[in-house]
């Protein structure tokens, strides 16, 4: 199949299988005889494991050592599963930094009085909190 097929088939765009092809996480598709790129079942697969590896949010250089354990088949299941906790724990840093921003947000909606005066405590805030006061 050609590169829109595989692209409609895997979920990912044409130019993203392109950039993954560029960036070596995945082999270069071999060509037909009119130089458009050929994609068979293998390259799908791989394709399916990057596209819901990236959906778990996982770094494209993660998705690489993933890659290589999944294809591995002398692996340690502990590579993957340290690799996997180690995703989870930055997952639940960045999950604390938005449970954060959306509280100090809430705080400053809440004591808006959301009238016709100018005076903003949101607008306020985000003036104090600038590198140059």
């Amino acid at each position: 199949m050609n590169i829109g097929q595989a692209a409609k088939k895997s979920g990912l765009s044409a130019k993203m299988i392109r950039y993954y092809e560029s960036i070596d996480l995945i082999s270069p598709a071999g060509r037909s005889a009119n130089g458009y790129r050929h994609y068979g079942e293998e390259d799908l697969h791989r394709l399916a494991f990057i596209k819901r590896s990236r959906d778990m949010g996982f770094s494209l250089e993660e998705v690489s050592r993933l890659l290589t354990l999944w294809q591995d088949r002398h692996r340690a299941s502990a590579d993957v599963k340290s690799l996997a906790g180690a995703h989870i724990d930055a997952l639940n840093q960045k999950i604390a930094e938005l449970v954060g921003l959306r509280d100090t947000l809430q705080e400053l909606v809440d004591t808006c009085q959301g009238d016709d005066r100018p005076d903003c405590p949101i607008l306020k805030d985000l003036e104090s909190g600038g590198c140059c006061s």
